[in-house]
């Protein structure tokens, strides 16, 4: 619901940005009407995203759909890079030399369009960032989290080229909106960097948080069937889903008839008490006789 109300709102700003842009010949206005386009773009990818994550594990892919959700994010950060931030940047510069005649009629109703834009755009952030507090965990979410950074960018990026248009009609010096441009384009390319990393952790393979990992590991140590935990390995599948892979090492005396009967009591009980941990494999080996 978040991703829709944030596509809702950035369609109907795209096309009033596009408008008094045009009308105005203003580079910011054009870069913040880019800005919208990719926001708007982007979340249709994060609306494909959440339907084809949530398939289910079949004989193709046993883990599940749930990375799916960072491979479209990663397209969503290079729209945010290629459309929003360079082609904002392009604009700051090309507005430099250029000798255009603007229309101070359309920079009023550009003005009318960015306190709109950052009305709707506030509202949206304060929904995403609600249901983030709201629901435990949501923050991980990469759709949720694309829409904040969206959302985020946004109030700035308006309240930038409110400022870039205002110090250009006030002194009449058309670099104040050409370095507003440029300032919106680098923010823009900062957040699809950070949205981009994020999402490549999570593709190739990112280990859980280290004080879950160490619990898991002091709750296998805790178990009187296990002597020692040689290896512990994570890593997430999904929002949801998290793979461990564990070598352990049984205690002496341990009839093999019980060893796995064990297994299956360790496994539930991690699944119980961690619900993301819904893949658990079991490496088990005797350990060595003390003598």
């Amino acid at each position: 619901m978040t991703v829709l109300v944030a596509l809702g709102a950035n369609l109907v700003i795209a096309a009033a940005k596009t408008a008094a842009g045009l009308l105005a010949s203003s580079p910011a206005l054009l870069s913040e009407a880019a800005h919208s386009v990719a926001d708007s773009l982007n979340e249709v990818f994060l609306l494909i995203a959440l339907r084809r994550s949530r398939r289910p594990a079949d004989a193709q892919h046993p883990f599940g759909y749930g990375k799916e959700r960072y491979f479209w994010a990663l397209l969503a950060a290079v729209g945010i890079f290629v459309m929003g931030g360079c082609f904002s940047v392009y604009q700051g510069l090309h507005a430099l030399g250029s000798s255009h005649q603007e229309s101070h009629e359309g920079y009023i109703a550009g003005i009318v369009v960015l306190a709109l834009s950052l009305l709707i755009e506030s509202a949206s952030l304060f929904r995403a960032l609600h249901q983030a507090h709201r629901q435990r965990g949501a923050v991980r979410d990469p759709a949720l989290r694309t829409v904040i950074a969206e959302d985020s960018t946004a109030v700035l990026g308006v309240l930038l080229a409110l400022a870039g248009i205002v110090l250009h009609l006030v002194t009449g010096q058309v670099a104040w909106e050409a370095a507003a441009s440029v300032a919106i384009g680098l923010l823009l390319v900062y957040v699809a960097y950070r949205l981009a990393r994020e999402a490549r952790e999570r593709l190739i393979g990112e280990a859980v948080d280290p004080e879950l990992s160490e619990r898991i590991r002091a709750f296998l140590l805790s178990q009187d069937e296990i002597d020692s935990v040689a290896s512990l390995l994570t890593m997430r599948l999904g929002l949801d889903s998290v793979l461990v892979a564990a070598r352990i090492d049984l205690a002496p005396g341990i009839d093999s008839e019980d060893v796995e009967l064990a297994c299956v009591r360790i496994k539930e009980r991690i699944t119980e008490q961690w619900a993301q941990a819904d893949q658990v494999f079991l490496d088990i080996t005797e350990a060595p006789r003390r003598e």
